[in-house]
Formats: structure tokens, C-alpha cells, sequence
């Protein structure tokens, strides 16, 4: 059946899935699997699941019933005959499918079968689940597909996950019919069934339904070449209860019986299990030395031949193992690969069997097992095997000598990684094993435990390898910016650094994530330690080593710290694009929000305060501080505290302002470079002087010694709010010239806008009106670059009388809010008006238009009382008090 592209006319952008290479099961589980050598027809259910799929209100198509039921040949068979409505993705589920897993096997499904997905769906970044920003998109871009898209989920209770279940129905119900889901499971799925019945949106097929009824059991029986009696079909049927499974390896094991009718009899009278046939007539069939093949490889999920060869001691596995699937002995080739895999209630008969018949073989077989995995670079593999045969130390040597360390933090094997080592012996000694429990504790926030693994795996640490001792050092900087100390962070990833260089690069090949890191660690280092410009050259190589699929975390939190590092530049242009990326590469890769480090919202609140929009400046600033997490970075946290206090200010609440500032100090005392600590000064100085007490101003900035520009400028303006302009301008003669090279590369521009404001301020006071226009004329140069509004807004009184002098001053800025205009002969707008929001300038348009609140409301999606609430917020910033003055006012300030 040829499947059709859906297209999105929005975003011609394709999502791109992980390699096939990757993992030797992702195409055969995303394959529609082979139909049976002998298949009987049934052609009502058939039917029943095409009626069903046809129907535009059925969303849903059930079949359950239990193991060997025939569910997967049933819907394999549907769609052989091409009855599909469109475009079919298989996914056939397995144990141990997190939810972030299942997500990114159903989005390279849709990517394989011709579905094109705009790149804004993204893809999901970890194991232990998804945002719904990924679901919220996936829906939206299935809604838009031309024809249905038949998504079938064989095996789905193979993934008892609840948040799976949830996703599943709010992808399916938001589709608006682009999806037609088909589910077999064995049990009851974890969706409100009841509301599909309700609706008549489900197609059920259950296990009444699947049962073989005598006429297909006999045809079955006939299919084999067996002839048997209709009384000894009937015990079949009846024995069987229908079970295709059981009917199939009756018919089997018959075939091979010199009297099928008396094997017939005997199995529905003597048999109690199917393991009990499965031993007898199956495995014990097989010559001796592929029964032992078969009970070895019963250890593990999937075989290669060869796994098996090591695990036997043969070196004929590949012929062995292509003979045994040839000749329908329980065992399937993956499609596309060289890989295998046992009937599952064979393996489980086999594994069992081999307990008993060989008993202690098993940790043995286990043990050589993860060290071929391990060679073959099937971590997770590896690990498992180790785990399950009681070899914790390889299992973490591994870890450490794979550099994988990174996997405890991030990918789609990361839950099951942590799962496996939560069993680790918390005795077991030794520099790995204790640094996998470090890391373990850390992943949890464990900062106390992790610390005391740490300095166990010191004490064997002088004569490790290279691997293990950058594990180490890679852990360590993790844990000291999670606690936040820069300067532990910076030694130990420089640590880290001088390492990578004594490690086989084709480790580092292969786990991109550990230099990506490490690099980000670096560059946040040296940003919290205020070297901005060694923090920049670091933050960009980050970014550019994340630019491989699967780095999308490290590549948000590099992202950020460099929108920070621009921040305080005062390159509020660039701050405010990489944030944005930052932000954009969170919800593509759908991070939790525990997982963000709100640096991106809060880069977006300080570019938003200066720009003097503090209504979105407080907006990104809640968001932030719901992200910072527990453990916020000591840079965050101050920047925070002083966008804070400035917006605090802004409404009046000093109380309130000095108290975050305040909070901040205290909560970040133990690790707060110099910087930061004169950073949280400065700001308490500008409360202080909004409310005019120019002496604690100059007290809270006397506390401390710095040789900052910004520290000087805000020192002069204490100064010139204390009545010292003299003294203001002796401080401000000796601050670094024009050349910003001259000031040093760490120092933020928006110092030289301030100090000429303040140079303007004294000269104005005393007496020199050509002067204080010549200074605020050199402010406004400066400042226009990053449109820097919120120094103008913060310096006072005395600005707008000098610009009632020289009002060409403020036509020729228009990038000022308010600037430049009169209304009439009497009426001076105001030099600066707050900025409006985005939304409130949608409602002033509308008002525009002479449309009623009502209408307003409708057009915009909002309530009336929310259209008032907007109207009431624009009459305050623009002066006015009715909805004509406002759009008048507006216009002449071009704010329309």
C-alpha cells in the first residue's frame, strides 16, 4: 500500500529520528511483522476492524485478549489487504518502554511511513517522560493531515505506564480524526474506555471473539496436513479453548507424532501446561547440542549468533540459529539485522528449564554475555547482564570505562540505567562502583550522599585510569554547580578538561554528551566567577558542540548561560535571540520543566526591564523562578533578585525589594563572587535613592570595595541625589574613556549611558542647560543601539525639564516610549510612557476600530472583564482616562 506525505503547509521542516543504526530492534519493531506460513482466514473480524477504521467517528479500534490469541495476526492480516484509510505506523511495545521511549519510536514511525511532522513537534529528550507542549504539538499537525493516519501499538500492555495511557488519549481525542488508533494488548488499557463507548468512538474485538471456533480449528489441523477426527478436533477446541497459540503448537507437535488422533486425545486429557509440551514435544525434540543453544540464549531478550557462540562454545551459531528459525522452532529473525529472538513463552519455559536442569549456570552465562555486549557496545545491555549475574563492579567499571557517567543524566536509556544500579550493594567498594552511586545520588538531588560517595571513590583514586578519574572530575563539577559553587565547578571541570585529551577519542565519539557538558560546565564557571568574556568563548564552543541529536539539554542550559553572560554585557539583542533558542531548544526536545534552569525566562525579564516593558518583565520573571529549581545557580539567583527589586521598585514596594535582595545575599553568602555580591549592592543603592535617602545609599554601597564602573556610576549618583555633584563628578573623571576596550571586556555598556545621565543630572543643577543637552544627547546615542529605556524612566525630574528645552531631543529618538510630540498648544506628552504589552496593543487596536468591549472580547478570545482589565492598564500608562484619548494618544506617541 502506498502511503501518501501528510504535509503542514506551516513549517516544511522534517523531524529527524534517531539512526536505525543506533539500535538493531528499531526496525523490526517498527515493522509490520511477517504473517504465518499458514494463515486461516476470518473474514468477519476482518471485516469488523475494517468497518471500524472506516468510520469516521471510530477513533479507536481495541483487540484484546490474552497471550497467543492471535491479536497481531489478526490486525497483520487486516492490513495485508490494504484496507487501511492511510498512512500506517506499526510500533510493537516491549517491557520496559519508558514513556520518552515510546514517544520517540511513534515519532520515527510516522518520519519512516511518509508522515511529515513540522520540526517544532521536536522529539522527546529522556526516558521518564514528555512535556505536553511535544503531545500539544503532534496533535495539532495530525489534525492537519489530509487522510487519517492508522497508528497500531502491538503489545500495549507490555508498557503499564499511566502517563503513557494519558498521552495516548489527549493525542487521540485532540487529533480532530487525523489519527485512528488500533491497540492490541493483553489486558485492559489504561484509557476511559467508557467515554469512547459513550461516544460510539470504539471498535472492540474481544477474546470470545478470538477464540478459534471448531470449524477454524479443524481447517487449522488441515492446514498441517493433519486429518483428525471431528471428536478429537472437538477435545482440541475445547482443551485449547479456542487459544490460536496453543491450537498452533498442538498442530506442530503433531505433525511430528507417529499417531496425530491418539496425540490428539492424549494432549487434552493428559497435558496441564503448555510448558509441559513446549519441554516435550519442542525442546527435547531438537538434537542435544541446540537444546543447549537454546536453553544458553533463553538468558537473553535478543541473540546474535554471535552471543551465542560465546555463550555455547560453538562456532556454528549463525547456520544453527538460521535452522532453527527455518524450521518454526519458536525462534524469529529480526527483520533487516542479523539478530534473533525466542517466542516469548518459549524463552520463558527455556529460562525456566535452564534453571532447573543446569542450576548455577545462569550468573556464569550472564557474566559472558555482558562482556560480549560490552564489546559490542550495547551499554545497556551490558549492564543489565552484569546486574542480573551479580557482577556489580563490572557493571559500573563499565560504565566509567565507557564514559557513559553522562547516560545517569541524560537519554532515552536513562531510567533504565538508574533502575539497574539502584540495586547496586550499597557496601560494594571501590573507586567505580562508589562514583555510579554519586552519580546516582546527584541525578536524585542527593547533594550530601554524593558528596560522601565522592570521597570514597578519592580514596582509590591516585593510581585509576584516565576514564575514571574525568568521570570523577565530570561528577564533581556537576555536583558543585548544582550546589552552587562556580569556583569547585571551575576547578573541577578544568580538571575534567585537562583529562579529555588521555581518553580514546572514540569514546568521546560515542558519548558526545560528556565534552558538550563539560564545556557548558566551563563556560558557567567562569560566568558565576563574573570573567564574562572567558565565560563567553566557552559558552559558544558549547553550543556548538551540541549541535548532534540527543544534546538538546546541555545545548539549553549553554544557550542560557550565554544569554546571560549578554545580559550583563549589556548586549541586550543578542541576550534576548540566544534566550529565546534556549527556550525553543527546551520545548522541541520537551524538557520538564524541573530540568530547566529558568535562565532563558529570566535573560527575557532583564532585556524586558530594560526595555521598559515591566509588564513582561514580571511575566518572565515568574516563569524563571518556577524553573530555578531547588538548587538555583548563585548568578540566576542574584540577577533575579535584582530584576526583582527593580520592578519592586517600579511599583512602589521597597519593603519588598530590599527583602529579595536581602534574601539573596544571605541565601548565596557561602559561594558569592565579589561581582555578585557589588551586583546586589547596587541594586539596594537604587532602592534606596527612589525613595530619595541618598545616605543609605551610600552606606549599602560603602560596604563594600570595588573597582567596578558600575560600582563608581552608582556611587555618583548616590552622590548627585545627596546634593555632591562635585564630588560625583571627580568620580566620574576617573572611569575608563570612551573605548569600551579600555573598560575590559567583563563591564556591561549600559554603565557609560548612566554616567552620562549623571554628568548631564550635575551640570543641569548647576547651570549649564548647552551642556546637560550636549550629555544627554551622548546618552541617547549610546543607548539607542539596545534601545536601553529604563535608565531614561529611572533618572528623574530634572530629564524632562531639559527636554521641554530641547524637544528635538526626544523627536529625534522615537525609539523612546512618549517621545517627541505635543497633543496641542498647551499639552506636553510625556518624555517616557511604559511600554504596552503585546496583548494590550491588540486590544488598542481593536478600540481603534469603535468595536464594543463585547466584540473586542470575541475577536481576541478573551472575557470582557479581561478586555476591561487591559483597557484600564493602557489608561494608566498612556495618561488618559477614556478609550478615545488613549487611541489618539497612542498614535501621536506611533505606538499604532
Amino acid at each position: 500500500m502506498q502511503n501518501p506525505p501528510v504535509t503542514d503547509s506551516s513549517d516544511s521542516s522534517q523531524y529527524r529520528g534517531p539512526s536505525p543504526a543506533d539500535d538493531p530492534m528499531l526496525a523490526a519493531r517498527l515493522a509490520v511483522p511477517a504473517l504465518p506460513k499458514i494463515l486461516i482466514r476470518r473474514p468477519a473480524l476482518l471485516e469488523r476492524l475494517t468497518a471500524g477504521l472506516q468510520d469516521p467517528l471510530t477513533l479507536l479500534t481495541l483487540v484484546n485478549g490474552p497471550a497467543g490469541a492471535g491479536k497481531t495476526v489478526l490486525v497483520t492480516h487486516w492490513l495485508s489487504e490494504s484496507r487501511a484509510p492511510g498512512p500506517v505506523v506499526w510500533l510493537t511495545l516491549e517491557p520496559g518502554d519508558a514513556p520518552g521511549a515510546f514517544w520517540a519510536y511513534v515519532i520515527e514511525g510516522l518520519h519512516r511511513s511518509g508522515v511529515r511532522l513540522p520540526a517544532r513537534v521536536g522529539r522527546p529528550a529522556r526516558a521518564e517522560g514528555v512535556d505536553r507542549s511535544l503531545l500539544v504539538h503532534l496533535a495539532e499537525a495530525l489534525a492537519a493531515s489530509p487522510e487519517p493516519v492508522v497508528l497500531v501499538l502491538d503489545r500495549l500492555d507490555a508498557v503499564p505506564s499511566q502517563e503513557t495511557a494519558e498521552g495516548l488519549d489527549f493525542v487521540l481525542r485532540h487529533a480532530c480524526g487525523g489519527l485512528r488508533l488500533v491497540l492490541t494488548s493483553r489486558t485492559e488499557p489504561m484509557l476511559p474506555l467508557h467515554l469512547y463507548r459513550a461516544s460510539g468512538a470504539i471498535t472492540e474485538i474481544r477474546n470470545a471473539d478470538l477464540r478459534f471456533t471448531g470449524e477454524e480449528s479443524a481447517l487449522l489441523l488441515k492446514e498441517h496436513g493433519l486429518e483428525v477426527s471431528e471428536e478429537g478436533i472437538g477435545l482440541l477446541a475445547a482443551r485449547t479453548d479456542g487459544w490460536a497459540a496453543g491450537l498452533r503448537l498442538v498442530a506442530l507437535a503433531m505433525q511430528q507424532s507417529a499417531d496425530p488422533e491418539t496425540f490428539a486425545r492424549q494432549f487434552a486429557t493428559d497435558r496441564t501446561t503448555i510448558a509441559d509440551y513446549l519441554i516435550t514435544e519442542v525442546l527435547d525434540a531438537q538434537p542435544l547440542p541446540l537444546q543447549e543453544l537454546l536453553l544458553r540464549a533463553s538468558i537473553a531478550d535478543r541473540i546474535h549468533p554471535d552471543l551465542a557462540d560465546v555463550l555455547t562454545g560453538r562456532q556454528d551459531a549463525d547456520w544453527a540459529l538460521a535452522d532453527l528459525a527455518h524450521a518454526n522452532a519458536f525462534l524469529e529473525r529480526l527483520d533487516g539485522s542479523d539478530w534473533y529472538r525466542l517466542h516469548p513463552l518459549f524463552a520463558e519455559v527455556l529460562h525456566a528449564h535452564l534453571r532447573h536442569r543446569r542450576p548455577g549456570l545462569e550468573p556464569e552465562l550472564r557474566a559472558r554475555a555482558a562482556r560480549w555486549f560490552a564489546e559490542a557496545g550495547r551499554l545497556t545491555d551490558a549492564v543489565a547482564q552484569a546486574a542480573e549475574a551479580g557482577d556489580w563492579r563490572f557493571a559500573a567499571g563499565h560504565l566509567v570505562d565507557d564514559l557513559a557517567i553522562g547516560r545517569l543524566f541524560t537519554g532515552l536509556d536513562t531510567e533504565q540505567l538508574r533502575r539497574t544500579f539502584s540495586a547496586m550493594p550499597e557496601d560494594l567498594d571501590g573507586p567505580a562502583p562508589a562514583l555510579v552511586r554519586a552519580a546516582g545520588r546527584l541525578a536524585d538531588h542527593d547533594l550530601d550522599g554524593c558528596a560522601a560517595d565522592l570521597r570514597l571513590a578519592d580514596e582509590h583514586l591516585e593510581p585509576a585510569g584516565p576514564a575514571l578519574r574525568l568521570c570523577r572530575a565530570f561528577v564533581g563539577m556537576l555536583a558543585a554547580g548544582l550546589a552552587g559553587d562556580p569556583e569547585e565547578a571551575g576547578r573541577e571541570a578544568g580538571e575534567a578538561d585537562r583529562l579529555l585529551p588521555d581518553v580514546p577519542q572514540r569514546r568521546l565519539d560515542e558519548h558526545p554528551e560528556i565534552p558538550a557538558m563539560l564545556m557548558t560546565g566551563l563556560g558557567a564557571a567562569e560566568l558565576g566567577a563574573g570573567r564574562l568574556d572567558d565565560a563567553e568563548r566557552r559558552l559558544l564552543a558549547a553550543v556548538e558542540a551540541c549541535g548532534q541529536p540527543g544534546l538538546e539539554c546541555p545545548l539549553t542550559d549553554a544557550l542560557g548561560s550565554l544569554a546571560m553572560v549578554e545580559l550583563l554585557q549589556g548586549r541586550l539583542r543578542r541576550a534576548e535571540q540566544h534566550a529565546r533558542w534556549s527556550l525553543t531548544a527546551a520545548e522541541r526536545s520537551a524538557l520538564p520543566p524541573e530540568r530547566r534552569s529558568g535562565l532563558g525566562h529570566l535573560v527575557l525579564a532583564g532585556v524586558a526591564t530594560e526595555h521598559d516593558d515591566l509588564e513582561t518583565a514580571r511575566a518572565e520573571l515568574t516563569l524563571a523562578t518556577a524553573a530555578a529549581g531547588t538548587f538555583p545557580q548563585p548568578v540566576a539567583a542574584v540577577e533575579s533578585a535584582v530584576i526583582g527589586a527593580r520592578l519592586a521598585t517600579a511599583a512602589g514596594d521597597r519593603e519588598g525589594a530590599l527583602a529579595l535582595l536581602g534574601k539573596a545575599g544571605s541565601t548565596s553568602a557561602r559561594c558569592l563572587p565579589d561581582w555578585a555580591a557589588d551586583e546586589l549592592a547596587i541594586a539596594g543603592s537604587a532602592v534606596h535613592l527612589a525613595h530619595g535617602d541618598a545616605a543609605a545609599a551610600l552606606d549599602v554601597l560603602d560596604l563594600g570595595a570595588s573597582d567596578r564602573p558600575e560600582h563608581t556610576v552608582a556611587t555618583a549618583r548616590a552622590l548627585v541625589a545627596g546634593g555632591q555633584p562635585e564630588r560625583a563628578l571627580d568620580m566620574l573623571a576617573g572611569l575608563p574613556a570612551d573605548d569600551p576596550a579600555s573598560a575590559g571586556a567583563e563591564a556591561s555598556e549600559a554603565w557609560r549611558v548612566r554616567a552620562c545621565l549623571l554628568r548631564a543630572e550635575a551640570v543641569a543643577g548647576s547651570g549649564d542647560p548647552d551642556e546637560a543637552c550636549r550629555l544627554l544627547r551622548e546618552a541617547l546615542v549610546l543607548a539607542r543601539p539596545e534601545e536601553l529605556r529604563r535608565v531614561f524612566t529611572e533618572s528623574g525630574p530634572w530629564l524632562r525639564e531639559v527636554v521641554r528645552r530641547e524637544p528635538q531631543l526626544a523627536r529625534a529618538h522615537s525609539w523612546l516610549p512618549g517621545a517627541g510630540k505635543r497633543t496641542g498648544a498647551h499639552e506636553q506628552l510625556p518624555l517616557l510612557v511604559e511600554a504596552l504589552s503585546e496583548r494590550e496593543s491588540e486590544v488598542l487596536r481593536e478600540a481603534a476600530q469603535m468595536l464594543t468591549t463585547e466584540e473586542i472580547a470575541a475577536n481576541l478570545y478573551l472575557s470582557a472583564n479581561t478586555v476591561k482589565t487591559h483597557l484600564k492598564s493602557i489608561y494608566r500608562k498612556l495618561s488618559v482616562t477614556r478609550r478615545s484619548e488613549a487611541v489618539r494618544r497612542a498614535r501621536d506617541l506611533g505606538m499604532m
